[in-house]
This record gives structure tokens, C-alpha cells and sequence, in this order.
């Protein structure tokens, strides 16, 4: 298991590598965007783009882990087709190659000729990162890895990423916008139950030195198996009143009922991994989305540390019908199997919109209040 969790927390960490390497060299991040159409398109943006970090990122911890545990290497999905189209108008699948030079032949072609940025590219994508944890080293869970599965979000909030904003104000300790809201998302679920076993959250823009101007990342990763709750995050203390985040976006019946229970502690934050992240960090007590534009790559990973710290996720629409009921659980959410008739990333959306929370009695709260709201 802890071999699993150190091959995890590598691929995390070389994909924070390659996402900074990006936004440091601003003429080689110009070629790495292309907007996303059709079934891949998020409906929740007018504009939706991917960029070549996304689907490098995504296939380099398809191809680290799938090493590893070749078990696993079937059952690794994420947000982003692995097909991108260059300047030159040419369609090119992105892949990692078996050696650096392979590698970068590739790249090549995708960076319109650019042989020093794709051999700069691919020095990165095969270089060993190893992981000094001593916490990590210490895990001892046994986890049947050959019914697991993985979602991937390679960059998550990739629209504030391609922006690249650094000096956002942040309030109370959370940032509404900017760089700082994009995270590399790899969660673990068990393929039978749907169950988030292992959760790992790379924030690769955590702190930027003031001289240098180079940034450097902080993760954090958590497990709940068979009873077993292992996190590197401690669970944050409750407190007195309780304090919720949203997105912008968010239907204005549930802003003004949840102003009204929450006052001044109301927050709004950009990319659903970030709003997950607020919480793990105790800025917020909940997360309430009430839309199906987030994805199983989107929660899974902080499903998991959630659920490590004695929290969870539930389907809001669900949980909605199910309160009241007498002896009925309330619906967390699940991984393991698509929407029945929906199409593309849609077969992956959490249809019912979602409550994250760390303590129970506050997702109690929220949901007392929302039964009361017309959401659509």
C-alpha cells in the first residue's frame, strides 16, 4: 500500500512540475492551448479550453503508474481526451513514448517544430521524481489494487490557470480567483462499492518566492479503506458559526438562503478542487454546489481525504428527498459507474450536485436550510 501511495504522490508531483514549467516560459504556454468542443466541452463555461499541460500531465500518471501497477493501467480515466491539434492544424495523440528521445520526437510535432521546447518538455516527463514522506513510508493498509480504479483532473480550474493570475487578494485565507485555485486531482475508488479509497491533492502554485518569482507546491494525501483513516491532513477544529463556499455561478435562491444562515462567512472561490481544498484546510465548513457541472475526477480525490477525516461528500439532490425519511442513509457520492443515456463527460457528471463537509452536523445544518429553497 505504501507503494501504491508513493507511486501516486511521484506522478502528483511531476505533474506540479510540468504545470510550473508552463506558466514560467509565458512563449511556450502560448502554444499549449486549444478549446474544447463537443462532448468534452464543460456547459458550464462559454468557453472551455485544454491545454497540453492537461493532457500531458493526464497521460504521464497513466504511464508512472500503469508501470507500477500494470492491475491499474485499464482503469485510469480523467477529464481529458489524449487527442490535441497544434498550430499547424495537425491532429496529433499524445502519449509517452519509451524513451525521452521518443518523447520528444513527439513533442515536436505538437509544438510546431519546436525542438528545444519539446526536448526541455521531455527531459521533465522522464526524469524520477522521488518522494520523501515519512508518514507515507509508514502506511501499512492492504488495498486489493486490482479492483481499483483511478480519476485523474490534471490541472483542475484550468480557466484561472491559463489566466495565471498571482496577485489576487485573498479573503479570510481563501482566494476567489487566480493561480493558486489550480490542482492536480488523483483519486482512487474501490470498482466494486464506487467507494473513494485514496485521495491525493497537488497544489502546485502553494508559495512563490518574492526574488525569484519560482513557485513551489505542497500536497496532501489521505486514505479510508476498511475502516482504516490515514490522512496528512488533521482534521480542522469546528467552528462557532458556520461558514460555507460557492461558486459564483451558483443558483441565487441558494446564495441569499445561505447568506442569510451564514452572514459575513460566505465565500466564493473558483475550480471545484479548490473549493474541496478550502475545507481540508478548515477556511470552510462546507461546500454546496447545486449543479451536475462537476465530474468524478473533480471530487473524488478530496472525497477521500474527507472521508479520512470523518466527512464525505453526498449527492445534494438525493440527500434533499432522502431527509426526513426515517432509518435512510444519505447518498455519498459514487465512482464506479456511468449516468445511464448521457453522453461523453456528462456519463461522469455528479448529476445531483453535491455537500462536502468534515463534520456531519453541518451538512445537517445546510440541507435543513435548502429544503426550504427552490433550487432549479
Amino acid at each position: 500500500m505504501a507503494q501504491l501511495l508513493k507511486a501516486l504522490l511521484s506522478a502528483s508531483e511531476k505533474s506540479a512540475n510540468i504545470a510550473r514549467l508552463w506558466r514560467q516560459e509565458e512563449n511556450l504556454f502560448q502554444m499549449l492551448i486549444e478549446e474544447k468542443t463537443g462532448m468534452d466541452k464543460n456547459k458550464k463555461f462559454v468557453q472551455d479550453f485544454k491545454t497540453l499541460a492537461d493532457v500531458l500531465i493526464q497521460e504521464v500518471i497513466k504511464h508512472d503508474v500503469g508501470q507500477k501497477f500494470p492491475e491499474l493501467k485499464s482503469y485510469i480515466g480523467g477529464e481529458e481526451s489524449n487527442k490535441f491539434e497544434n498550430g499547424l492544424g495537425e491532429t496529433i495523440i499524445v502519449e509517452v513514448c519509451k524513451t525521452k528521445q521518443e518523447t520528444a520526437g513527439l513533442l515536436y510535432h505538437i509544438l510546431d517544430h519546436s525542438e528545444v521546447a519539446a526536448q526541455l518538455l521531455a527531459d521533465i516527463i522522464h526524469q524520477d521524481v522521488v518522494i520523501e514522506d515519512a508518514a507515507a513510508e509508514t502506511v501499512t493498509v492492504n488495498i486489493a489494487t486490482e479492483a481499483m480504479g483511478i480519476w485523474i483532473d490534471p490541472i483542475d480550474s484550468t480557466n484561472q490557470y491559463i489566466k495565471g493570475k498571482t496577485d489576487v487578494i485573498p479573503i479570510d485565507g481563501i482566494y476567489p480567483y487566480g493561480l493558486k485555485s489550480a490542482l492536480v486531482l488523483i483519486g482512487v475508488y474501490d470498482r466494486n462499492t464506487g467507494d473513494p479509497v485514496i485521495g491525493i491533492i497537488n497544489e502546485p502554485f502553494y508559495q512563490q518566492d518574492c526574488k525569484t518569482l519560482q513557485w513551489r507546491g505542497h500536497y496532501y494525501w489521505g486514505i479510508s479503506y476498511n475502516g482504516t483513516n490515514i490522512s496528512s491532513v488533521p482534521r480542522p477544529e469546528p467552528q462557532s458559526s458556520i461558514s460555507v463556499v460557492l461558486s459564483s455561478s451558483e443558483n441565487e435562491n441558494i446564495k441569499q438562503s445561505l447568506s442569510s444562515l451564514c452572514g459575513r462567512k460566505l465565500y466564493y472561490a473558483c475550480g471545484a478542487g479548490y473549493k474541496f481544498l478550502c475545507l481540508l484546510t478548515g477556511h470552510v465548513d462546507t461546500y454546496v454546489f447545486s449543479e451536475d457541472t462537476t465530474f468524478k475526477w473533480d471530487s473524488c480525490a478530496p472525497h477521500a481525504i474527507l472521508k479520512a477525516l470523518g466527512g464525505g461528500i453526498l449527492d445534494l439532490a438525493g440527500s434533499l428527498k432522502t431527509k426526513g425519511k426515517q432509518h435512510a442513509e444519505l447518498p455519498e457520492l459514487k465512482y464506479n459507474k456511468p449516468i445511464q443515456d448521457a453522453m461523453g463527460a456528462n456519463q461522469w457528471a455528479n448529476q445531483g450536485g453535491l455537500i462536502a463537509f468534515v463534520y456531519r452536523s453541518h451538512a445537517e445544518v445546510i440541507l435543513n436550510v435548502l429544503d426550504q429553497v427552490s433550487i432549479n
